[in-house]
């Protein structure tokens, strides 16, 4: 078994046309944190499960659609210029006084199954908000500032993270579109079809470093680093990697009262004997720093009465160390073929995507550390343990990314929680990020 390796523009203008809550105006009230906690109110409407059980808005569906539409009929009443591209991600400018390469700023809006209302969306209002200050308070800036709406960052629905931001960085090619699907067995190129996109235009996403200077996402921690030591910011020197891959466990399946012990091939069992080697792996003292987790684990037939016929084991192995990360994957696997061995099972692995740990550059994190002593001394530096689009978009241009603190470390659930008024302090550090980027000498 293969080791896992190492790793006419189309766009178009936006006409607004949204849902229920999609024609609403942007909140007018001097209180920044009130209009923050509207809009997260707001977006969190636009879900296909009842609020009670979280948002759920999977990548490439009406309704992140939706969602996208009624974020991009508040940057056309703040006045700037909204357009879509080939990728599904929603672009606003706000032109500066020169023709210079760009300074950018966003998140994205797609949730996990029942997840939170702040992963993403926290970075998405905090950038309405900062066009809004920009407009209402007559800032002028010489660098065009634009404010970008990813498209399905969550690897939820594909096994694929950063599908738009990876699009941006001109990594996507069409046919490999074709080749990722969801569980329902819709390949990625068929869901971007469904809602009005043009998968084999996937290319002309890419953005050109000639156009772009800097970008910084603000985006919710999703630890409680932050809470813990009592800091109000965090700025991120380095994002873990991530190599998400499944083992699809084949066994044979039985009745489980007239089948002995001794003659089972018990497809579950073996699944669950690979998860806690993923577990010790990540425990070792050797790999500290690594998380490995089993997020999902699908069982065939799925009959009490019926021993497992087929176990698909859903892994995530994330790390700071780039050659660690890829190091305990392959671990991972080489243990799993000796229980499938002495079990009498058969795996088939498959690698669903392999990103690299980045770490951001320094005189972006030193911009942000400025922006963030002018507003208060209770910052951190600190590392980010999950993906962002950030990771991709900083393979083109230079990338920062700032945390505010997360309620309990909690995320991906729909007890997810972050202060309006931590975000609006946030989105105050990021103005002052952004105008210090558009006079500093990298970019002048």
């Amino acid at each position: 078994m293969p080791d896992i390796a190492l790793e006419d523009t189309g766009e178009k203008p936006v006409t607004p046309t949204g849902r229920e809550g999609g024609g609403i105006e942007l909140p007018s009230s001097a209180d920044l944190a009130a209009r923050i906690d509207t809009m997260l109110r707001i977006l969190a409407s636009i879900s296909d499960t009842a609020p009670e059980e979280g948002v759920t808005r999977l990548a490439f569906t009406p309704t992140e659609r939706a969602a996208h539409d009624v974020v991009a009929g508040w940057f056309d009443e703040i006045g700037l210029t909204v357009r879509q591209d080939v990728a599904g991600n929603t672009i606003a400018e706000d032109a500066g006084t020169d023709s210079l390469q760009a300074i950018g700023t966003g998140s994205h809006l797609d949730s996990v199954p029942r997840g939170g209302r702040f992963d993403g969306i926290a970075g998405v209002v905090a950038s309405v908000a900062v066009a809004q200050m920009l407009k209402e308070q007559g800032i002028s800036h010489t660098h065009p500032f634009r404010f970008v709406v990813f498209a399905g960052e969550e690897g939820a629905r594909f096994g694929q993270p950063c599908i738009g931001s990876k699009a941006v960085a001109g990594l996507w090619q069409p046919e490999h579109l074709d080749e990722v699907t969801d569980a329902e067995g819709v390949s990625l190129a068929e869901a971007m079809r469904l809602v009005g996109l043009e998968p084999g235009r996937i290319a002309e996403a890419s953005w050109r470093d000639k156009d772009w200077g800097a970008f910084v996402e603000l985006h919710v921690e999703q630890g409680a680093v932050l809470e813990t030591q009592g800091s109000l910011l965090g700025i991120v020197d380095l994002i873990s990697g991530s190599t998400r891959f499944e083992i699809d466990v084949a066994g044979r399946a039985s009745h489980s009262g007239s089948t002995p012990m001794s003659l089972r091939a018990d497809a579950l069992s073996a699944a669950a004997e690979i998860t806690l080697v993923a577990e010790e792996l990540a425990n070792d003292s050797r790999h500290r720093g690594t998380r490995c987790t089993v997020g999902k684990l699908t069982v065939f037939p799925g009959s009490i009465t019926t021993i497992p016929g087929r176990a698909v084991v859903h892994l995530d192995v994330r790390d700071v160390d780039s050659a660690r990360q890829r190091q305990t994957a392959n671990q991972i696997v080489r243990r799993a073929e000796l229980i499938a061995e002495r079990r009498g099972v058969t795996l088939e692995v498959r690698l669903r995507s392999d990103t690299s740990p980045v770490v951001l550059p320094t005189w972006i994190r030193q911009v942000i550390t400025e922006a963030c002593q002018e507003h208060t001394d209770r910052w951190r530096v600190m590392s980010s343990g999950a993906s962002h689009d950030t990771q991709l978009v900083n393979t083109v241009i230079p990338s920062g990314l700032l945390f505010v603190p997360s309620r309990g470390g909690l995320s991906h659930v729909p007890e997810e929680w972050s202060s309006a008024a931590d975000i609006a302090r946030g989105s105050e550090v990021l103005l002052n990020a952004l105008l210090k980027l558009d006079a500093h000498p990298h970019l002048t």
